[in-house]
């Protein structure tokens, strides 16, 4: 279980700060949002509750694929924008 912890937050991770990034970009796509709020209201949703390991399926596994997948469709400008901040912020921590 710490494996799939550690795997989640590896690759969910990454993600997430790049559509944090991309969320405060100027050239953000126009589904960005709306498709951010689906993704929120799929993760949050009442049969999470009701049937508990289908919402550890779809906590651990589904959530983390559509997160990777609308990283993969965000435009290059961005992800190029992404990647020289963080650069950036690695110079600047050593």
């Amino acid at each position: 279980m710490k494996r799939l912890f550690a795997l989640w937050r590896t690759v969910a991770g990454q993600d997430l700060r790049l559509l944090w990034f991309a969320i405060r970009h100027e050239n953000r796509p126009g589904w960005l949002l709306p498709g951010l709020a689906g993704l929120a209201l799929f993760a949050l949703e009442p049969a999470n509750f009701a049937l508990p390991v289908l919402g550890a399926v779809d906590e651990f596994v589904l959530v983390p694929l559509i997160l990777h997948g609308m990283v993969s469709m965000l435009p290059a400008q961005v992800v190029d924008g992404f990647a020289r901040v963080a650069t950036g912020r690695r110079r600047r921590g050593r």
